[in-house]
């Protein structure tokens, strides 16, 4: 089968691959789209440096076999960690902590092929009436909700969001069906405007480099940049006994003055997978809309990897393609 692997170094498209074979509890999908996230370029700098596979996450497929006949034929989504099912962590419904989970993309083939096995209970049916080009959003959507089912978002407080890209898009609109008087810190004018119906936008020097009062700063901070500047703003923006959330994962580090977190008793809250049921709820609902996802061919995978559209992806079925 065709699919796009990760030797180490770089990803290499193939049309060598075997079709991967059920294991115990798992179904086989075959994938009909498939999107690229952040950490599918953070894995290109180094972010797995153990991994040998096919990359890819966040997928939209079609059952072909499983253990549960109801599935079959089904269009779904699937959640990409995948425990041991015996440690504390699964036992105690963490399974994404598992100390020896499988992470499609990651630490196991993912969906950047034809064809690509998951365990059944990580799938999910997308809702009859969604498309498939609006389902691909489900897993960084969760990711997005996760964060009202950590921190408890008080609506008559604010909140910012640092960053302007995908995530943070998927972020602030999560936020803002809070009601909460939201701000938006980006360095880009251009993607800021999309935030626009919904949310107050800011330049980073806004708030950069100057000292800030009590009512310029955020009850909650959502730092979802990208980039290690991110928790420095974070840090500088957020008030006393404020939380700050953390989404961006990249392979690099921060250097961090930690003592500002007590003498100013800041809850820091990392924050990554999320719950997929409401999220498909909310996109078959239409309480949150995405740009369209600009989709290659497989094989052109470098021109989907450079794009700077709001997402880019690959699909395998041809009427998709741009």
């Amino acid at each position: 089968m065709k699919g796009l692997y990760f030797d180490g170094e770089k990803a290499v498209y193939r049309e060598d691959l075997p079709i991967p074979v059920c294991g115990e509890g798992q179904s086989l999908i075959k994938i009909l789209l498939a999107d690229i996230c952040s950490t599918d370029r953070e894995i290109l700098k180094g972010y797995r440096p153990d991994f040998r596979g096919i990359m890819g996450h966040e997928f939209v497929g079609r059952v072909v076999e499983s253990p549960d006949p109801s599935l079959v034929g089904k269009t779904v989504v699937g959640e990409l960690n995948e425990g041991c099912g015996k440690c504390i962590y699964c036992r105690t419904r963490r399974e994404k902590h598992c100390l020896s989970r499988k992470v499609i993309g990651m630490s196991k083939d993912g969906c950047f092929a034809e064809y690509m096995t998951l365990a059944t209970h990580l799938i999910h049916v997308v809702p009859e009436g969604l498309p498939p080009e609006q389902a691909v959003f489900t897993e960084p959507l969760a990711a997005a909700l996760e964060i009202t089912k950590q921190v408890h978002i008080d609506p008559a407080l604010n909140a910012a969001v640092i960053g302007d890209g995908r995530l943070a898009y998927m972020i602030a609109q999560v936020l803002a069906l809070t009601g909460i008087d939201l701000t938006v810190i980006g360095k880009h004018p251009e993607k800021l405007q999309m935030f626009e119906p919904f949310a107050k936008t800011a330049l980073l020097p806004d708030y950069q480099d100057r000292s800030l009062s009590a009512e310029e700063c955020f009850e909650y901070v959502a730092e979802a940049s990208g980039h290690e500047s991110g928790i420095h703003l974070a840090l500088h923006i957020v008030r006393k006994m404020g939380t700050i959330i953390l989404k961006s994962t990249y392979a690099g580090s921060a250097n961090i003055d930690l003592s500002q977190i007590p003498v100013n008793e800041i809850t820091v809250v990392g924050s990554r997978c999320g719950p997929f049921e409401p999220a498909l709820k909310l996109l078959k609902e239409g309480k949150v809309s995405f740009p369209d996802v600009e989709l290659y061919n497989l094989k052109d995978y470098e021109k989907a990897f450079s794009s700077h559209a709001f997402k880019s992806g690959f699909s395998f079925l041809k009427e998709y393609i741009h």
